[in-house]
């Protein structure tokens, strides 16, 4: 199946084949592992090559449709959805179109890198344990991962998930909220785009690269809120226990597919190793779970949102990680939303062209994602200003 916009594609890698249904409104990418009917649902694995057509379009890929959005195509992954970086020597490893030099990130990396190098307006990812927002700040572009079940997740691998969130990736803010609202029925547009001069955030003392910590206090001047200092002291526990629930029902989902020699060698052995995950490890998971969600709730009572960055460090490069760069701890502040299930997106802030641009992350009150997106476009609008202002003087 040919590309759209081939010469762009074959050079970005996003995209997985074309699909090219729907009206004239916005161009979306879906990521691979989102049924669209009368196409395979791959999700980046040579195992899956042979898979048969999806029997109909999940819940997600309807609504769009139905709005008359163009879905144009599947975009690649790490492959099964299990990987932070994006890296995929089967299907491709998508182009990371601010920095070629560094990883996309992932699993959702074709979604973030169509979107950033302008293949598509919009892309559907999924979001298991920072897979929308890791690579939405590696490539410099916008990911929402909504409140755990806002938006439909029928038709998406792994079927059955306590983590896992369907959400969108965009430019700027304004297309993300007319996403959001076509993805999730009762979705308040208006509320989403409220002035946010007055409001109250809470900023996690967290352990980043001082270059991350600059530009996230830089941008938090720029936006006027008023800041208060704060910890979430259950955070690395939030972290652990996300990760052993990833890893069980990661295998529960593709058991079958364990020790198939068309696995790539890093979800071969993430595999393996998930397949001894215990029940009593899942037990102490799920305590943590109901007490990290509490800790932000309480976090959360007195302000309108919290705030850390998206990644510790700037995203590394794909020779550095084939050399051995740990990547786990990249979703040391993204894994704890996915277990506790408040809504969370990744904003941009400001770098030099052709350099890795650090992000911001913000995370609301559970099923209050207007607030969570308002606050994300008075601030993407701040920053804009400001550029304008330098640009001037």
């Amino acid at each position: 199946m040919k590309l759209p916009h081939t010469g762009e594609a074959d050079r970005y890698r996003a995209l997985a084949m074309e699909v090219g249904l729907g009206g004239q409104g916005p161009s979306v990418a879906i990521k691979d592992c989102i049924d669209i009917a009368g196409f395979p649902t791959r999700a980046g694995s040579a195992a899956l090559a042979e898979a048969e057509p999806a029997s109909e379009h999940a819940d997600v890929v309807r609504q769009l449709l139905a709005a008359g959005w163009r879905v144009v195509a599947k975009a690649n992954m790490h492959e099964l959805a299990y990987g932070m970086t994006g890296i995929n020597d089967w299907a491709g490893t998508p182009v990371n179109p601010r920095d070629p030099l560094c990883i996309p990130g992932g699993s959702s990396s074709g979604s973030a890198v169509a979107v950033g190098a302008g293949l598509v307006d919009v892309a559907i990812g999924s979001d298991t344990g920072g897979s929308i927002r890791v690579p939405a700040a590696c490539c410099g572009v916008i990911g929402m991962k909504p409140t755990f079940g806002r938006v439909s997740r029928k038709g998406a691998w792994p079927r059955a998930s306590t983590l896992d969130c369907i959400g969108p990736f965009a430019r700027d803010m304004a297309l993300l909220n007319a996403a959001m609202s076509v993805i999730a029925a009762d979705f308040d547009l208006a509320r989403a785009s409220r002035p946010q001069d007055a409001a109250r955030v809470r900023v996690l003392d967290v352990e980043a690269e001082p270059v991350v910590q600059m530009a996230m206090r830089s941008a938090l001047d720029t936006s006027g809120w008023r800041t208060i200092e704060g910890t979430l002291p259950l955070m690395q526990a939030g972290f652990d226990a996300g990760l052993t629930l990833i890893n069980a029902e990661t295998y529960t989902a593709f058991a079958h597919l364990a020790g198939d020699d068309r696995l790539g060698a890093d979800v071969a052995q993430r595999l393996a190793l998930a397949s001894t995950t215990t029940a009593a490890a899942r037990e102490e998971a799920e305590r943590v779970r109901i007490a990290l969600t509490a800790e932000v709730d309480r976090q959360l009572e007195d302000v309108d949102a919290l705030v850390l960055p998206t990644l510790p460090h700037l995203p590394p490069t794909l020779q550095a990680v084939r050399e051995g760069f740990s990547v786990v701890g990249m979703s040391t502040f993204v894994r704890p939303f996915n277990l506790s299930g408040h809504p969370a997106l990744s904003l941009p802030l400001p770098a030099e062209p052709g350099r890795p641009a650090a992000s911001i992350q913000l995370v609301g009150r559970k099923g209050d994602d207007e607030r969570v997106c308002a606050l994300a476009l008075h601030l993407q609008r701040a920053l804009d200003s400001r550029r304008t202002d330098f640009r001037s003087n």
